[in-house]
C-alpha cells in the first residue's frame, strides 16, 4: 500500500492506494468515527462494489443512497435528497458519508456532508480513474446549474481517500480514457517527466496494465496532494489545476452535460488553451502538437464540435469561477510543465483559438 498525506495545517488526511483496498476492512474502518454511515453511490457502481463493503458496513448502522448514473444528475435537487436521507436516518454530528463511485458521486456526497449539521465526515472511495486522480482529493465539492458547472459548492476535505485500482477493471473504455485526461493535465502543468512517460506508455495505460495505471495514479495524486497542501482554497498555485477546465466546462455546459464526459471536454479544453498560448506567444506550437498527439493516443477527442459557436462558448466563460472583477482569468502555459494564470486575454484571440480547435 502507498500512503500519501495531504497536510493542511492542523488538519491532515491520508490518501491510500493499493489493489484490493476496498476489501481491506481494517484500513477502511480506521477512517470511520461514529456508528452511522450513509453510503452514497449510483445504480451502476453499487451492484459491483457494495457487496465487497458489506462485511464492513454490517458493523455499523448504515443505509445506501443510490443516484442515477451520469453528470446530468449532479444537481442541487439531488443534494437535497441526500440531506433528506440523512434527516430520515437521524444522522448525528459523528455520522459519516461514504462516497462510492466516480466524480459525480464524490462531489455531490461531499457537498451534502459539508452541509449536514455544518459539516460531517466524508470518506471518498473513488471507483473511476478521473475520481481517483482528481475529484476525490482536495476537498472541492459541488453541483452544476444549467448556467454552468460546479457553480454551487464548498471546500470540504475528506476524512480519508481509499483508491483501489482494481475497480478500473469494470470501468468502460470511454470512462478510462476520460480519466487519463486528468493525468495528462497534471503532467502538462507540473511534470515534464511524467508527460514523457505518458507518451511512452499510452498503449499500456489503455490496455489497463495495472503497474502502469498504479504508477500514473500515484504520481498524479502526489502532485495534487502537494498543490492542495500549499493552496487549499485556490488563491494561487491550485488554480493551475484548472488547465483546460474553463474551456472544457463551457463545452460541457453548451452540450447540456450529455455529449462529453468531463475528461473528454477537458482534453479539448487543454488544446484550446495550448493554441491560445501559442497565439499569444507564450509557447511554441511544438508543445501543442505533442499534447494533441498524446491525447489522441489515449483515445480522447481533440476538436470542438462545429455547431458550437465561439460566441456561445465565450459567453459561458463569463460564468467561470475564475472570473474576478469582471475579468476572465485563464490557465495557459509556456510549454510542458509550465502553466500560469493569465488575466485579461483579448476576446479576439480566444475566438480565434476556438475556431482553430474546430
Amino acid at each position: 500500500m502507498v500512503t500519501l498525506t495531504v497536510e493542511l495545517g492542523a488538519h491532515r488526511y491520508p490518501v491510500r492506494i493499493a489493489p484490493g483496498l476496498l476489501g481491506d476492512h481494517t484500513a477502511l474502518a480506521s477512517a470511520i468515527h461514529g456508528h452511522q454511515l450513509l453510503v452514497v453511490s449510483n445504480t451502476t457502481v453499487a451492484p459491483l462494489y457494495l457487496p465487497t463493503l458489506q462485511p464492513l458496513l454490517d458493523h455499523y448502522q448504515w443505509q445506501p443512497f443510490l443516484l442515477p448514473d451520469g453528470e446530468a444528475h449532479k444537481t442541487f435537487d439531488n443534494v437535497a435528497r441526500v440531506l433528506g436521507a440523512l434527516a430520515e436516518f437521524g444522522a448525528s454530528r459523528d455520522a459519516s458519508v461514504l462516497a462510492l463511485g466516480g466524480g459525480v458521486v464524490g462531489d455531490l456526497a461531499g457537498f451534502a456532508a459539508a452541509l449536514w449539521m455544518r459539516g460531517i465526515d466524508c470518506v471518498q472511495l473513488p471507483t473511476t480513474l478521473l475520481a481517483m486522480v482528481d475529484a476525490s482529493v482536495g476537498g472541492k465539492t459541488g453541483v452544476n446549474l444549467p448556467q454552468g458547472k460546479n457553480l454551487i459548492g464548498a471546500f470540504h476535505q475528506p476524512r480519508a481517500v481509499f483508491i483501489d485500482p482494481l475497480t478500473l477493471a469494470t470501468l468502460p473504455n470511454r470512462e478510462l480514457c476520460a480519466g487519463l485526461a486528468e493525468i495528462v493535465k497534471m503532467a502538462a502543468i507540473a511534470d515534464p517527466v511524467l508527460f514523457d512517460w505518458l507518451e511512452q506508455n499510452a498503449a499500456a495505460l489503455r490496455a489497463r496494465d495495472l503497474p502502469a495505471l498504479t504508477h500514473a495514479i500515484t504520481t498524479s495524486v502526489g502532485h495534487k496532494a502537494r498543490i492542495v497542501a500549499a493552496d487549499e482554497h485556490e488563491h494561487g498555485e491550485r488554480a493551475l489545476l484548472n488547465f483546460g477546465h474553463s474551456f472544457g466546462h463551457a463545452i460541457e455546459s453548451a452540450t447540456a452535460y450529455t455529449r462529453f464526459l468531463h475528461g473528454e471536454a477537458v482534453a479539448i479544453g487543454m488544446l484550446v488553451a495550448a493554441r491560445l498560448s501559442a497565439h499569444l506567444g507564450l509557447a511554441d506550437g511544438i508543445a501543442t502538437e505533442r499534447l494533441a498527439r498524446l491525447l489522441a493516443a489515449l483515445g480522447l477527442p481533440t476538436k470542438i464540435p462545429p455547431e458550437l459557436h465561439p460566441e456561445q462558448l465565450i459567453g459561458l466563460l463569463q460564468l467561470d469561477k475564475k472570473v474576478l472583477a469582471g475579468q476572465l482569468r485563464l490557465i495557459l502555459w509556456r510549454g510542458i510543465g509550465r502553466a500560469e494564470v493569465v488575466a485579461g486575454t483579448d476576446h479576439a484571440a480566444i475566438r480565434q483559438s476556438l475556431l482553430d480547435s474546430r
